[in-house]
């Protein structure tokens, strides 16, 4: 973690941001879905593929 210098309240956590984005984008995918997301809709919107390294379908 890092704090902005000369005493500002700025913090910034890289992983903490990134974290909240993929839960924003989970969100906004279960509530545009009709029924409940099935484990490979949630791999997707997560982006799971694309952090193992294997292809994805974009």
């Amino acid at each position: 973690m890092q704090v902005a210098p000369g005493g500002g309240t700025t913090v910034q956590d890289h992983v903490a941001l990134a974290e909240i984005e993929l839960c924003g984008d989970l969100i906004i995918a279960a509530s545009a879905a009709e029924d409940r997301l099935s484990l490979e809709s949630i791999d997707e919107v997560l982006r799971v593929a694309e952090e193992r390294g294997a292809p994805g379908p974009f």
